[in-house]
This record gives C-alpha cells, structure tokens and sequence, in this order.
C-alpha cells in the first residue's frame, strides 16, 4: 500500500506519535461498565504531564474516584473564529488476554503496527492528537482557530463519568463551540474499482449516527415447581417476546446523509448503488457496504438474558437487555414498534436513551476535512457516512455542537477497522497512525 504526498515542512509532525500510543496502550483503561474496572486516571495524568510539556495547561476533572478526565485549550491564530472542540475517551472495552496473539496491554510494534486494545478505539487518536500539539510547541505553529480539547472517561459506558460530567460540571469551557471532531471516520476503505483506478480509496466520515435506546425487558410470571403446569412461565414468554424482537425486519429509508454516501459511493465506484436492494448491495460491496448496511433502518438485538438459578424452580421474573438502535426522526416509532413485539406482558425501562444526531455534509468544515484527506491522498474519496453506533457526540449535541467523526487513518487493505473495534488482535498501522498526523495538522492550521 502506497500514498503519494507532497514533501514539506510538515513531515516533522508524526515524530513520536507511535511512542504517545504504545505508551497509552500499556495503561489498562478497561471499562466494563459497571466499575469494577481500574478508572482512566493513569491515562488522564499521562496526557496532562504531555500537554503540560508542550506549554499546554491541562485540567484534570473526577466526579469520581480515577473514573477521570483531561480538559484543555490551545489559543488559534484567528481570536474571531468560532473554537472547534477535539474530543476523544480514554477508557476501551476490556479484552481477554488468551484470545489474543500479542497481550492486549503490550503496546508492542508487530509487523508495522501497534498491537493493544484501544489501538483504533481509540488511543491513537489520542496519540496523534498529542503528537501534533508537541509538534507545534516546538515549531511554534498554532491552530488557525481555538482549539477546546476534552480526553474524557467513560465512552464505553454511558458517559455518566465524562462527557455528561463535563458538558455539565465544565459546561464554561466549551462556551462559543459550534463544532468538533472525534473517533470513527477518515479512516481509509480500498475500493479495487477498476472504474476508481488500483490506488482509490474511499476515507468516510462521519455525520452523525444513529439515536441510542438501551432496554432492561421484564417478564412475571408465577413461580412454582418445575415439574407443575408452568402455564404462566416469565421464561417463555420473555424468550417469545426476544424471538418476536430478533426475527422483525424494519423497513429501510433513507436519510439525507446515507443517500449523499450513495451518491459519493457511486461516482467512486463507476456505477450506481441498487436503492432498492441495499441488503443485498451491502453484501455485495463488502467493507464499503458495511458504511450503510446498519444505518438504513432501525435495530434492536438481545444482548443479555438472565431467568432462574435452579433447575427445576421456576423463576418469578426472567430479565434481558436489549441494544436498540434508531434513525434521525424515528425514536417515537421505533418503541411503538417495540412494544407491540413484545406485547402485554414484558415491560420495559430504559438503560440509556439518547436522540440521534448530526452535522452538516455539505458545509465548509466537511469539505475542509476533504481537502486534508486529499492532500496527503490524491486517490482519496472522501464521502460522508452516519456512524450505526453511538459515541460522546451526543452528550456535546446537547450543548448545540456538532460533532464529525474524524480520525484520519491510512490503513493496508487487509486490516479490517470496524472488525478490529471491540475486536481480538485490534492494531494500528504506524504510518496510518503519521499519515493521520499530517491530515489533522492540514485540517487544524486551514479551517
């Protein structure tokens, strides 16, 4: 894999981000959710002692104990533009160390990449954000506008402990923010389109994502002997009620931002996305078609089911958990149609509901991200995406700032990024990590 970029001053800003990211992924930020985990404070002191280094004056901010986050600010050149906020989590999913082919906290450089959990999820991002905030210290170059910089605890969860506390306790600092950027988009897709050339590649970003509705299900029943009637059984009528939930095919519709990833889809490609078939257009594209699959209706999966603790009891109550996942406008609609799936007798509460958000993918901010991409890409094609899960964007919507998904990484075909979220053996290349580097260099210092 090759990309082809002009040669220039700016060559110096990747220097030590492998360093920045082997570092933060040999500190366990795990986060199962439910803290029992060690808490981001290690990470947050790391990144506050490399802020302070580069004259950056950092803040550490806890509502609770090490579940801990960093906040920034880096003066522009241009005092009258509105500041632009970069935003990323230090905590990652846990992972079980025997899955893997090199520990999940080694930080260790393998074939060109970084090997670690948080590798794309998301502490190279974090590094290359480090690395160029060092980089400008010592060339004395500042971003065009104000930057706000939040490294925040707890994405993984629910963001109670990071970016709801910050957006609430630290709400000042983000005061004239209209815009960021944060994880999950920029990242490079090859298209081997004989149409695009050998060398295209597709870099989406991110537009928005879909609306987030995490269900806790309950089903009563009566409780009694195994061996009895069982004929008013909270097992089996919550297993009906998931079955029913599972097997529901939701209608397909098109946002404005998914019909603008078609249409950018099919100029690159040379040929035009079946609207009518997308399923089956998803499979077909393969990692290009996984950038709408989920994003062209609403999901709701079954991830947690818990009944009983004997044999031959039958349980009272059976519970189960439920990630549900809507788009823009169809919140409402959405439980209508959950909760007449799962009829009368399951009810139903909320872990976590948030409403679906999204930029604007046909303003200056998206084409200035585009021109970066392709200034250190001319076979770019960078397109607009909406994200099916859900990230701290929402959290920031609240205060009315729009968030882009924008990590910009130059990846070998072969590694595939959203398998490698959450996954087993999750790297990073380390000339994607310093291609990303000189983009957001490019994007920071011209918008």
């Amino acid at each position: 894999m090759t990309a082809t970029r002009p040669p220039g001053p700016h060559d110096g800003y990747a220097t030590d981000v492998a360093a920045l990211c082997s570092d933060l992924l040999r500190i366990d930020t795990a986060n199962p959710g439910d803290g029992s985990g060690p808490g981001e404070r290690r990470a947050a002191e790391y990144v506050a002692e490399a802020l302070d280094a580069a004259g950056v004056h950092a803040v550490l901010t806890e509502p609770r104990p090490r579940r801990t986050s960093v906040l920034a600010r880096i003066d522009g050149e241009d005092p009258g533009l509105p500041p632009l906020l970069v935003h990323g989590h230090l905590d990652t999913v846990p992972a079980e160390p025997r899955d893997w082919t090199l520990h999940p906290l080694s930080g260790d450089l393998q074939h060109g990449c970084l090997w670690g959990r948080g590798a794309v999820d998301m502490k190279g991002t974090l590094a290359m954000t480090l690395a160029l905030v060092r980089a400008w210290a010592r060339t004395g170059q500042r971003p065009r506008r104000d930057l706000v910089l939040a490294f925040l605890a707890d994405e993984e969860s629910t963001g109670a402990y990071g970016s709801r506390h910050v957006t609430t306790a630290h709400r000042e600092h983000f005061t004239g923010v209209e815009e960021a950027i944060s994880e999950s988009g920029g990242f490079s897709i090859s298209t081997r389109s004989t149409y695009a050339g050998p060398d295209a590649r597709v870099y989406p970003v991110a537009v928005g994502e879909r609306g987030t509705a995490w269900m806790r299900l309950t089903a009563r029943g009566t409780a009694g002997h195994g061996s009895g009637p069982g004929e008013d059984n909270a097992v089996a009528e919550l297993v009906r009620a998931l079955s029913r939930l599972a097997d529901h095919r939701w209608p397909t519709r098109l946002t404005p931002a998914v019909g603008a990833l078609l249409d950018a889809l099919d100029r690159a490609l040379g040929f035009r996305i079946d609207r009518s078939r997308l399923e089956e257009e998803a499979s077909r594209l393969g990692r290009l078609g996984e950038l709408f699959d989920c994003t062209v209706r609403n999901t709701a999966h079954p991830t947690v089911l818990a009944a009983g603790g004997k044999v031959n009891v039958i349980p009272s109550h059976a519970r189960a958990e439920v990630d549900g996942r809507f788009l823009p406008g169809e919140r409402d609609a959405f439980l209508e149609t959950v909760d007449r799936l799962l009829g009368p007798k399951v009810t139903r509460e909320f872990i976590n509901c948030e409403e679906a958000v999204a930029a604007d993918h046909e303003g200056p901010a998206f084409d200035a991200m585009a021109a970066a991409i392709r200034s250190q890409d001319p076979h770019a094609h960078p397109v607009p995406f909406i994200q099916s899960g859900g990230t701290d964007a929402k959290a920031f919507a609240g205060l009315g700032i729009s968030t882009y998904g924008f990590a910009p990484l130059l990846l070998d075909p072969h590694l595939h990024y959203f398998g490698m979220f959450h996954g087993v053996d999750e790297r990073v290349p380390v000339s994607g990590l310093e291609f990303g580097v000189r983009v957001l260099h490019r994007f920071l210092t011209t918008y």
